[in-house]
């Protein structure tokens, strides 16, 4: 009864697609938790935060040639595409988030509170042009979940 309560609002009506979903959505934050606290990480001596909108979106943009490809590109691209999967996951699991003020909204509460855990723990820094990266990265996973969900209704 509490798995039927569970997928209500899912797209798929069939509970063996949703509970695919759902762990497949488990394995991504796993994944996430991972790369964000744990992989490749070092303790900073401080709180290191960023507040000011594209200050770093602008910096890797200006002194490209400072960087190396593998920085620009995990530091710009990598934020954009490890979120589309959020995009993804919840309007399938849950159809109140296919709409795009809703999955903005539930992105920006998620990666702000992710944020604040990296700054606090020391293990990353907080960054508001990752918070921008990762909801336009959702957002994207978002309109191509819809783009593939119009074809299958054609």
């Amino acid at each position: 009864m509490i798995a039927v309560k569970l997928f209500d609002r899912a797209y798929s009506k069939h509970y063996g697609v949703n509970l695919l979903l759902l762990g497949l959505a488990v394995l991504y934050a796993l994944i996430m938790i991972n790369l964000l606290y744990f992989r490749d990480r070092s303790i900073h001596d401080g709180l290191v935060f960023n507040w000011t909108p594209f200050d770093t979106i602008k910096r890797y943009v200006k002194y490209r040639d400072h960087f190396t490809m593998e920085a620009w590109v995990k530091n710009l691209f990598g934020n954009l595409v490890l979120f589309i999967p959020i995009g993804i996951f919840l309007p399938l699991l849950n159809t109140r988030f296919a709409r795009s003020l809703s999955l903005v909204a539930v992105c920006i509460v998620i990666i702000f509170f992710v944020e604040m855990l990296q700054m606090l723990f020391k293990v990353g820094s907080f960054d508001i042009d990752d918070i921008l990266l990762n909801t336009i990265g959702a957002w994207f996973g978002l309109l191509l979940t819809r783009r593939l969900l119009m074809k299958k209704r054609r």
